[in-house]
């Protein structure tokens, strides 16, 4: 009995400690410090989501959908992506091409890339109705500003996150697409396409001047698809708004990673990465998505100053560790704790 009145005590007294702190922050909410709702840089992370594959149903060739079930699921808007963590641990983005209405389910759409890192080819092998999977999201970093006229190209499977801008434009505002892909047959959601106006479709390599010839001045441009249609929208329109979850080019002067622990300096060139340089050196070094998206390659900086290209680390994170699949270095030297 003494012991248990003892429990009750120390319970109690945690209860009003807590009670009290909460009211002491209540009152000077910069006491000791704020947490900011949103970090001025980085990403707050999803909590992850247990999700049941309900449908598996391929939508062209080489294309499968994938509808993803659960309750009450985050809200979203166009141009938004989930992260999926597949059944091997591989972490893949995919856009979100549903109802942001639907709280029940998330629908997304992956082609098979045969000489792609594995995403694909394990979604299209092994993931079938009734697999369970872990999804993180979804978050947005593709979003539908508001202007007066739009022009949209997809290519291919870029058309997944244009498709919920389409539907959720505004009545009587401008707006062109252009859908190109290799064949009819190898592009999704032909048919729910074509049945829009103002969508041109073109079949192997796009006339982009033909189209731009009558762009509005001054319109929102969103392109998605292969790299080399990215590449030729953004040559013509700069501020173009791009979606890529492909790794782009490491862009920077080399600069020196000293591996601490292990004892090795590395040299990382202008056209590579922190990942492929420690890689060579170190190639257990676990990695997944080489987008910064997932988180999986972070590591610790002990010295040098970091030029951070990720979507996912807060401010906190940002300032002891990095990225290596996407972030370089501003000074001449880094040090990481491996």
């Amino acid at each position: 009995m003494p012991r248990l009145r003892t429990v009750a005590a120390v319970a109690g007294a945690a209860l009003l400690a807590k009670r009290a702190l909460r009211r002491r922050i209540q009152a000077s909410p910069l006491w000791p410090m704020p947490a900011l709702a949103e970090p001025t840089s980085g990403r707050p992370r999803s909590r992850a989501l247990r999700l049941t594959v309900a449908s598996y149903q391929p939508v062209a060739e080489g294309v499968v959908q994938l509808r993803l079930t659960g309750r009450d699921l985050p809200r979203w808007e166009p141009g938004a992506h989930l992260d999926l963590v597949l059944p091997s641990g591989l972490v893949r983005q995919y856009s979100l091409c549903g109802d942001p209405a639907d709280r029940t389910s998330y629908t997304v759409a992956t082609r098979l890339v045969g000489d792609g890192r594995g995403g694909s080819r394990e979604v299209h092998e092994q993931v079938r109705e009734g697999v369970e999977l872990e999804v993180r999201g979804p978050r947005n970093r593709f979003p539908l500003v508001a202007a007066s006229s739009y022009v949209f190209v997809a290519g291919g499977i870029g058309i997944t996150p244009i498709l919920p801008m389409l539907r959720a434009l505004p009545e009587g505002v401008e707006w062109r697409l252009l859908y190109c892909g290799r064949t009819r047959s190898a592009m999704p959601f032909l048919e729910e396409v074509e049945r829009l106006d103002r969508v041109t479709v073109m079949e192997g390599r796009p006339d982009l001047d033909a189209f731009f010839a009558n762009a509005s001045d001054g319109a929102a441009v969103y392109c998605c698809g292969p790299e080399g249609l990215m590449a030729a929208v953004a040559e013509r329109y700069p501020r173009v708004h791009l979606e890529r979850f492909t790794p782009g080019a490491a862009t920077g002067g080399a600069f020196e990673v000293e591996l601490r622990r292990s004892g090795r300096t590395l040299t990382v060139p202008a056209d590579s990465s922190v990942l492929a340089a420690v890689r060579e050196e170190l190639p257990n070094t676990a990695y997944s998505c080489e987008q910064g998206f997932c988180g999986t390659c972070q590591q610790r900086v002990l010295e040098g100053e970091v030029e951070h290209r990720d979507e996912l680390l807060t401010d906190a994170e940002r300032a002891g560790s990095m990225l290596i699949c996407v972030s370089r270095a501003r000074s001449e030297r880094l040090v990481l704790d491996m």
